[in-house]
This record gives structure tokens, sequence and C-alpha cells, in this order.
């Protein structure tokens, strides 16, 4: 799974890292999108201002996932 991350103008695919999922337990079998939901969730604050997804870490905007 990558995330497509927007920063400065140019969508990035970040590679989904067993660091990004520290701390996250699942207890059943999840989809793909559904795993998605729970990554945004963990890594990304909603801002109105913008009305979009920030990273944490500030590395952008996040857009979404690509399920490999």
């Amino acid at each position: 799974m990558d995330l497509i991350i927007l920063n400065d103008g140019l969508y990035q695919l970040i590679p989904v890292t067993k660091q990004m999922m520290e701390g996250t337990e699942l207890f059943a079998k999840v989809s793909c999108f559904d795993l998605c939901d729970i990554i945004r969730l963990k890594l990304t604050t909603y801002s109105e201002l913008l009305n979009a997804h920030v990273m944490n870490d500030g590395s952008g905007d996040f857009f979404g996932c690509i399920c490999k």
C-alpha cells in the first residue's frame, strides 16, 4: 500500500512502513480501503481552513491510498 501525498503541488507515493503502523492493533481482517481510513485517522489532522487532511509531520496533504 502506498499513500498519495500532495506536497508543493506535486503528488508523491509514500510506501506504508511498519513504523507508520506502530501502535496500531487490528483485531479483525480489514480491507485495503478500511486500512487506508485507519492510517488517515492516525497520521493526519483535518484542516477546515484548507478543507484537507494535513499530515501530522508536515510532509503535505493526505490525498488517498493505492492498494497493491
